[in-house]
């Protein structure tokens, strides 16, 4: 049995994730306009994203330049299933599942033919490139998978929205805002629990020092698999979110959305959790900002806070945070301590 050994502050840490969270779900919808409600719901589907990539390369020590085909894959996987069997539960333990398996197959020959991080990146941002040009070339009505359409760079519009278990009736914006959330902080809750056992360990182990670590007896390649399976699954359930905020469209397998990820996790902090989430969602909301206006792109602005953060904040913006406090808060002599 695998155990978790949470600390005191990662506890808390949790903790406050959870009132937060409740907080959130039970105030948010209630103050603000829905299409801010269906927005948040987009920009919380990115953050559970933002997650997977904070476990595989932060924790993992894995850099993956195509994370955004696990992403897509979930979210027609979703779509495709729920055409088809008419039940949106099985379809998004599909969309969960699916790109997890197709990690699965793809990490088996990246990490046990021992290929270089190099290599690993190019790979993997080749098989998003393959998949977007595949999914924008499928229009037309020969392009279907059992009664659902494909529609090449039109995405399937009349995705199903998802309907809960014993229920008819679809999800409404806010009841869907409230599961998006309450899965962000399932899956935060998870990760955070899952670098805290002995497999979670072990894989910081292999980061730091994959030589050190197979010397001690660990099975490094099919711990980076795990893991990178692993952070599939969680890509899928962001692109099934995403799925019912929006709809489903080859722009997920883009490069822009490869490159975003990335950004998230680097201005939130390597190694962190909660930093690519923050960073994740504030980015976002800056850059709907600066759409809005009109005057300047976006992903200039997105590469000029790239390009900041790797020279004067290499560390993340939750890091140097939580420095800055350390330094402003004095510790008290040890005789006062509780």
């Amino acid at each position: 049995m695998i155990r978790p050994d949470l600390s005191r502050k990662q506890a808390s840490q949790i903790g406050f994730a959870a009132v937060f969270t409740l907080l959130t779900i039970l105030v948010f919808p209630k103050i603000v306009p829905l299409y801010t409600v269906i927005n948040m719901t987009l920009y919380v589907s990115m953050a559970v994203f933002a997650l997977s990539m904070a476990l595989l390369w932060g924790y993992g020590g894995v850099l993956c330049f195509g994370q955004s085909a696990f992403f897509g894959l979930g979210a027609y996987a979703y779509a495709v299933a729920a055409l088809n069997f008419g039940d949106t539960t099985s379809a998004a333990l599909i969309g969960i599942l699916f790109p997890a398996l197709f990690a699965a197959a793809l990490g088996y020959f990246l990490f046990y033919g021992r290929l270089s991080d190099v290599y690993l990146g190019v790979i993997t941002l080749t098989v998003t490139l393959i998949l977007f040009k595949l999914i924008n070339s499928t229009g037309g009505d020969a392009w279907r998978i059992g009664v659902a359409r494909l529609g090449g760079f039109n995405g399937i519009p009349n995705t199903p929205l998802l309907t809960l278990p014993f229920s008819k009736t679809p999800l409404s914006p806010g009841q869907m805002f409230g599961l998006s959330v309450a899965l962000l902080f399932v899956v935060y809750s998870f990760c955070k629990l899952l670098i805290v056992t002995p497999f979670g360990r072990a894989i910081i182990a292999v980061r730091e020092n994959e030589m050190r670590a197979e010397l001690l007896g660990y099975n490094a390649r099919a711990l980076k698999l795990a893991t990178f399976a692993i952070s599939a699954g969680i890509a899928g359930l962001a692109g099934v979110l995403f799925a019912n905020s929006v709809f489903v469209s080859p722009t997920m397998f883009s490069l822009s959305t490869a490159a975003q990820v990335l950004i998230w996790v680097v201005v939130g902090g390597v190694g962190t959790l909660a930093g690519p989430v923050v960073a994740c969602i504030l980015l976002q909301l800056a850059t709907a900002y600066l759409g809005k206006l009109g005057w300047i792109d976006p992903n200039i602005v997105l590469g000029l806070v790239l390009v900041i953060f790797v020279v004067f904040v290499p560390g993340g913006v939750l890091p140097w945070l939580t420095a800055q406090a350390n330094r402003l808060i004095p510790s008290r002599p040890e005789g006062e301590r509780t």
